[in-house]
């Protein structure tokens, strides 16, 4: 195989002030770093000889195609210089104005500002006082260096991603949501303090969950893993709608809503097996309600940590949901019964090399939800992580956390907000730790051959979940 072209060295021409000889050295330095680090300068001092036309010289590194970049040297006596059209640097705003404003190639030029007036505003000529520069003043210059370079080399720090399909639920032929009215409905219902929203709360649950009923997968469909993966699309209309709902009812204490879901959640846990009626199925037969009934739930809970309902949320991770199933005898079960492997997408998981296509899912729809983000999620999941350790003594495999592994450095807000005794009072019933050293202690049991207390450090290829650093445990209760 041919080694890959190396792109050729960008071209740029530095036009600046000889205001002081203290700034010409300023600017000769910036030049030999420059080139060190491959860029290709023209500078006066180096390209302009004797006899040459200064003129010429400055109008052909302005409009030639083969110097790229031209960088502006922008300091006092520049920007005094070119509103006068003094010297030289007047001649080179006088070419440099119309190929700024009239042609529409404008990246090949930037200004970069060594120093500011006593406001701390940048020096500019009026023919740059639009555009956008780069501060290299003392205290800056180190860190937008590399700023100058990305721009020199068009290798800027964020780029835009590829633009995907629109998603299927807004194609135009699509039926209307059955739910939509009876959720605004008792969004308003929550929304006025006189009525009493429990009915339309109700209601309005009922009728989601006979939507997912009828959302069942023909088992025979020859492509499942597809079948599966469009009915989780299909349904992100009907998820947002639900944590509208829930983010409408934590708004204030809501005496009804730890029964009202409990009833829900009792409802729609039985889609993820088989139904009583069938006599043959497969494992995998309903995986698009295991994903959907576990990322209801995780937003159920995202929603209440973030309006911070702490004790409706650790009564309702108290709470048993009634589950009837002819293969175990114990018909009240916890909270874990959520979350179910989905087995249906490990063959498209392994083709696409992906270490956990669901925990992608659930980032990627998380960038259509209103008022949450993944990081609550998140949080979310490490939440329902710590209790069903403590609490429950079972596990919960918090599959979102892949993510923190890779780009989330930090603690979760509700932990980092724990250094205050006060905050993590109220959090402490949700997670059932009472307290920093009982965190520690919990921590202490986990090890990744799970030898310590017989609890496995959950772990995505070559990292593990970092607990410590999530829940900030060095902190807690650190402060009143």
């Amino acid at each position: 195989m041919s080694e890959e072209a190396t792109p050729p060295a960008p071209r740029a021409f530095i036009s600046y002030s000889w205001t002081s000889p203290d700034h010409e050295q300023w600017v000769m330095d910036l030049a030999t770093q420059l080139v060190e680090s491959g860029v290709d300068v023209i500078l006066d001092k180096w390209n302009l000889r004797e006899g040459n036309d200064a003129y010429k010289f400055m109008e052909s590194m302005v409009t030639d195609p083969q110097v790229t970049k031209v960088i502006i040297v922008s300091d006092k006596g520049y920007a005094e210089k070119a509103d006068i059209r003094k010297g030289g640097v007047g001649t080179e705003s006088q070419i440099m104005s119309p190929e700024i404003y009239k042609k529409a190639e404008q990246r090949k030029f930037t200004a970069i500002v060594p120093e500011v007036d006593e406001n701390g505003e940048p020096y500019l000529p009026k023919f740059l006082g639009s555009r956008i520069f780069i501060d290299m003043t003392a205290s800056r210059y180190g860190t937008n260096f590399e700023q100058l370079l990305r721009w020199l080399y068009d290798k800027p720090l964020f780029v835009k991603p590829a633009l995907g399909k629109m998603p299927e639920f807004l194609n135009e032929d699509a039926a209307l949501s059955p739910t939509k009215a009876k959720v605004r409905r008792s969004i308003e219902a929550l929304q006025n303090p006189a009525t009493n929203p429990a009915a339309s709360s109700n209601s309005y649950l009922e009728s989601l969950a006979e939507f997912l009923e009828g959302a069942r997968i023909d088992p025979s469909t020859p492509d499942l893993p597809n079948a599966v993966l469009e009915s989780i699309e299909n349904f992100i209309p009907y998820r947002n709608e639900f944590i509208e709902f829930v983010m409408a009812a934590a708004i204030q204490p809501n005496a009804e809503l730890v029964r009202t879901l409990q009833r829900f959640f009792e409802r729609i846990i039985p889609l993820m097996s088989r139904p009583h009626s069938v006599s043959s199925w497969r494992e995998w037969d309903y995986d698009n309600y295991s994903f959907i009934v576990h990322e209801l739930f995780l937003y159920t809970v995202a929603g209440l940590l973030k309006r911070e309902r702490f004790e409706t949320l650790s009564e309702f991770l108290a709470l048993r949901f009634y589950i009837e199933d002819d293969n175990r005898n114990e018909t009240m079960r916890s909270f874990v019964e959520v979350r179910k492997s989905m087995k249906s997408l490990h063959a498209k998981q392994q083709a696409l090399r992906r270490i956990s296509l669901r925990a992608d899912l659930l980032e990627e729809r998380s960038h259509v939800v209103s008022g949450l983000k993944f990081a609550d999620l998140m949080a979310a999941d490490f939440i329902l992580f710590l209790r069903a350790a403590e609490v429950e003594q079972d596990r919960w495999y918090p599959e979102t956390l892949l993510y923190t592994v890779f780009r989330f450095n930090r603690p979760f807000e509700i932990f980092a907000r724990s250094e205050s005794r006060a905050y993590f009072q109220r959090l402490s019933p949700v997670i059932g730790i009472p307290s920093k050293a009982a965190m520690e202690a919990l921590i202490a049991t986990y090890s990744e051959d799970g030898s310590n207390g017989g609890r496995w450090l959950p772990r995505w290829e070559y990292d593990s979940l970092n607990i410590s650093l999530l829940s900030n445990v060095e902190k807690l209760q650190t402060r009143p």
